[in-house]
């Protein structure tokens, strides 16, 4: 059992990184850091290596494309876990959709590296200092992200999924 809250957990953190920390909130309980770009690789190296938090195993790395939000269109969220304090975080990072360009953390984790790669192949978000970010899912030649919003999810004229011919 753990003895950190995720008060405690963000008092820590924002005494650390201070105003780089733009936001936080729990969503089901569930500590969420907005944190900006340029600093999320030193806080999540800080968090793997800080004495108290212990932060050693990232869970995931994913990408978010909120097409509205001007200027932080792309996110990048890391879930990470402490298993000696049984504590979880989210971490997000906003990137402009012109530029989504963020440090690689490979070097602090090294199963970021298929992740990054991941989010690359389906969101474009490119993790600088990344070893090797080529696509891994979609074939090598598409010229676009198929995750970002930015396309129709099917063609709006086909009559075969019109609700009427499924009872709804």
């Amino acid at each position: 059992m753990s003895n950190l809250t995720n008060e405690a957990v963000l008092s820590r953190i924002q005494g650390k990184f201070g105003e780089a920390v733009r936001n936080a909130e729990e969503p089901y309980g569930l500590l969420t850091i907005e944190i900006e770009a340029a600093k999320a690789h030193d806080l999540i190296q800080w968090l793997k290596t800080d004495e108290v938090l212990k932060v050693s195993f990232l869970t995931l790395i994913g990408g978010a494309h909120f097409p509205n939000d001007k200027g932080r269109e792309i996110c990048v969220n890391y879930h990470l876990h402490s298993f000696v304090n049984n504590v979880r975080l989210r971490v997000r990072a906003f990137l402009p959709i012109e530029n989504p360009s963020i440090q690689s953390i490979t070097d602090i984790y090294v199963g970021a590296d298929w992740q990054e790669r991941e989010s690359y192949d389906f969101f474009g978000i490119i993790f600088e200092g990344h070893p090797n970010l080529t696509r891994i899912l979609n074939e090598d030649d598409m010229d676009y992200f198929p995750m970002r919003k930015e396309y129709h999810l099917e063609d709006a004229t086909r009559e075969d999924k019109d609700d009427r011919f499924f009872g709804r």
